[in-house]
């Protein structure tokens, strides 16, 4: 870390303690609430709030809010998870992965076979990480995604064009950001915890006056990752919002959101395939799980974030309202990782170790976007049935650059002589540059020295234009059934520019750039539910929706260009889009006195028209997957001192028409190894439950379990793995929880994150290397509220 940056935390940490310590000001009394006899205060950071706190600073219950949710939660008919801002702060969470592990059916893929490094969801099974989106607009570039500034995450499983767009089908993800208020509160956080943790927060909302105010949210972390004692990270985020209006018919909210943020980057493990011997029936390489093949001196990676956004709405009457939000946004992903499963030759001395080459992915890729969302919303009655409505239209423009770096050594670890090839060509002289960076495959040295010349190559770069409209009703027919229908139109165009080049000793010449002509594709997607209500407070549902997915994106790669294929034998044929259809039957309700909330869904789903190899030579759009499975949920207080966030799901996928393997000369077609296979990233079973009880008037308890079944590794959502079946073993973490309030305003919180030291693998691509998960850490805090 920089010392400017190590400073600059430094001094956030202090000004987030010295606020609590030095304010002068009485606390503002949090909005008090009565429910059935039951007190819900308004203050955000109370543990037994599962809510969240809407403009006038009143507490309500997690709901989308997007307008497109046409209906309240319980009455939607589709599987709709909502993680509240309790959640984020209890868990102590600090990325989007360590948030998405309480919503159960969500995996994440590793960073490889050209997918950035970056956040790759998989939900039900398919590659999601083009459909992460904040406040409603797709957050597009590579990036590792902070919690800072979010109120609440919401989670919609199953094809969602209606709501999304264009997607893989399997879901999509929603950031709520902290917005402004009228009610003046300041929450602050510092944290201090093993393995170098620091981390600080403010969140500070000042009225100005009667419908007024501007909210900040500051924070700065550093630390190491347990476990894997060469991965360290800093980072440093700022979001502030001005609004106006609040409260009344007519409001405008401007936003900015910067993160920065500095990292070792981390491939995690090898596989069996690089020393050519199976070791484990997983086939992840036995070697120790802190084996870190990184160069210290060479390898980084750097998140930046920049975006600013204006939302107006002007409510009419209950009729309509009409909102529009308009961002523009730029974010760079850039890094050089090594990676210990590919690129790196593998040889072997006549002492019987194994000695690596090691292998690099870079990356440099700055994306900006400019995109517009206008809705208009409402409610009316036909006769007796009334309708409760969205109609909408999106534009948006994404400009990606990507380019390569060399990274051509001068001087690093050398290679032992006489090493008996095991993997790729390995060069025998020791002296030779091309023997350099070299390490012990069971001993790797993170601290290994390395000089050497980086260059970034020539820019290759794709824009793409979408347009969207779409409608969606909630039709009560009567006061027990209810018929929700969505229909979207989308057109999406890419064009790109790839640039070729040679490379020699670290420098690149660039030999040319092809323009690639620009494809556009339309289709048209829908969703129908019927809801029946038993009461008020309970549904039981079913729901068939689609979701198309255009060849450009069907890989999850958020940077991929040209959607273009050799089709039957000819080149350069325009691909269909993949095609995804979901029938779910459920059922929810909200019970105890409306304090918690219980789901159950039951879904199949199919992917269909992906590109696959049928003969030597021959590809066609026949690849088709399916899902089967079902899930629970739970949310909210049993008591008012007990609450409880967590579910469960099943999963049983199958690859039900693959691709054939070719082999020999000439290439001939065999039996089918993968058709069958559960597909990549998509674990059977998977389960959390986080729960917290209030045992004393200021002590709360409780944790988190967190349970994965075995998965099959793979980047592209298909069945990943092959003959080699490489897959990441069962695992279980507990985590623990406790929380003292000092004071009305001050609660020390501790959390003891995976408190069992359990090693496990999070992933693997099934190719090349498997990402292990952090070890045990203890991180104590001190949350202020003035």
């Amino acid at each position: 870390m920089s010392e400017s940056r190590a400073a600059a935390l430094r001094s956030l940490l202090f000004a987030s303690s010295a606020a609590g310590m030095l304010v002068a000001a009485p606390a503002i009394a949090a909005d008090v609430t009565a429910e059935d006899g039951v007190v819900v205060t308004a203050d955000q950071s109370q543990p037994a709030n599962l809510g969240t706190i809407d403009v006038n600073g009143q507490f309500k219950k997690p709901a989308p809010v997007s307008p497109e949710f046409v209906a309240p939660l319980v009455d939607t008919p589709r599987a709709v998870t909502v993680i509240p801002q309790a959640i984020i702060e209890q868990t102590s969470a600090s990325s989007l992965q360590d948030l998405l592990s309480n919503s159960p059916g969500i995996t994440f893929g590793a960073g490889e076979g050209g997918q950035p490094l970056a956040d790759r969801p998989f939900i039900r099974g398919q590659s999601s990480g083009n459909n992460i989106f904040v406040d409603g607009i797709r957050d597009t570039g590579g990036q590792q995604r902070e919690v800072f500034n979010l109120e609440q995450v919401e989670v919609i499983k199953g094809p969602d064009a209606v709501y999304s767009g264009r997607g893989s089908g399997g879901g999509s993800i929603n950031l709520a950001s902290k917005s402004p208020k009228l009610n003046a509160f300041t929450n602050v956080s510092a944290g201090a915890g093993t393995d170098g943790y620091l981390r600080g927060t403010v969140d500070a909302n000042l009225p100005l006056g009667e419908t007024a105010a501007l909210r900040i949210n500051l924070m700065g972390a550093q630390g190491d990752v347990p476990g894997r004692d060469a991965v360290d990270y800093d980072k440093w985020g700022a979001a502030i919002s001005l609004g106006a209006g609040l409260g009344t018919p007519s409001s405008m909210v401007f936003s900015y959101y910067h993160l920065t943020s500095d990292q070792m980057p981390d491939y995690g493990i090898p596989l069996f395939t690089k020393i050519q011997s199976r070791t484990t029936d997983s086939g992840v390489l036995d070697v120790p799980y802190d084996s870190f093949y990184g160069l210290k001196a060479r390898d980084y990676l750097t998140n930046e974030v920049d975006a600013f956004t204006f939302k107006a709405e002007h409510r009419f009457s209950d009729f309509a309202t009409i909102r529009n939000v308009s961002r523009y946004s730029q974010t760079l992903n850039d890094y050089i990782v090594t990676n210990p499963g590919d690129g790196g030759y593998v040889g072997r001395a006549a002492d019987g170790t194994y000695w690596m080459k090691r292998g690099t992915k870079t990356r440099w890729n700055p994306v900006t976007t400019l995109a517009n969302v206008t809705d208009v919303f409402g409610q009316f009655a036909t006769g007796s049935i009334k309708h409760s409505y969205d109609v909408g239209v999106e534009l948006s423009r994404e400009h990606n650059k990507n380019a390569s770096y060399s990274t051509y050594t001068t001087s690093g670890s050398a290679c032992p002589t006489g090493l008996t090839t095991v993997t790729g060509s390995y060069p025998t002289a020791a002296g030779a540059l091309g023997a350099g960076d070299c390490t012990p495959v069971y001993n790797p040295n993170p601290e290994d020295a390395w000089t050497g010349v980086i260059n970034r190559g020539p820019t290759s770069s794709n824009t793409t234009e979408a347009i969207g409209v779409y409608a969606n009703d909630s039709i009560t027919l009567s006061e027990r059934l209810i018929l929700n229908l969505g229909v979207r139109w989308d057109q999406y165009s890419v064009k790109s520019v790839n640039a070729t080049a040679t490379q020699s000793a670290g420098v690149w010449t660039t030999t040319g750039y092809t323009a690639v002509p620009e494809q556009t594709w339309e289709f048209t997607n829908y969703q129908v539910g019927l809801v029946f209500k038993p009461t008020q407070n309970s549904s039981v549902y079913v729901s068939w929706s689609t979701s198309s997915t255009p060849p450009t994106i069907s890989a999850g790669d958020q940077n991929a260009s040209g959607g273009t294929g050799t089709v039957d034998g000819v080149a350069n044929t325009v691909l269909d889009p993949e095609d995804t259809e979901s029938f779910e039957v459920g059922a929810k309700a909200n019970v105890l006195n409306d304090r918690l909330a219980l789901s159950a869904a039951a879904f199949h789903l199919t992917r269909k028209n992906a590109l696959i190899l049928v003969e030597p030579n021959i590809f066609r759009q026949e690849g088709e997957v399916e899902v089967n499975g079902f899930e629970l949920g739970v949310s909210g207080s049993i008591t008012p001192k007990w609450t409880v966030f967590g579910g469960y799901t099943y999963m049983d996928s199958e690859l039900t028409k693959a691709a054939v393997v070719v082999s020999g000369t000439p290439p001939v077609a065999s039996a089918n190894p993968l058709q069958g296979l559960p597909l990549a990233n998509t674990p059977k079973h998977s389960a959390s439950l986080f729960t917290t009880y209030r045992v004393l008037p200021r002590l709360t308890v409780g944790g988190g379990v967190y349970y994965t079944s075995k998965s099959l590794g793979g980047n592209q959502g298909g069945a990943g793995g092959g003959n080699n079946r490489i897959y990441a073993p069962e695992w279980t973490r507990v985590d623990a929880f406790a929380a003292y309030d000092l004071t009305d305003r001050a609660t020390l919180q501790l959390n003891v994150k995976n408190a069992t030291d359990e090693e496990y693998i999070m992933r693997t691509n099934g190719i090349h290397h498997a990402d292990v998960a952090a070890g045990r850490q203890a991180i104590l805090a001190l949350n202020l509220r003035f």
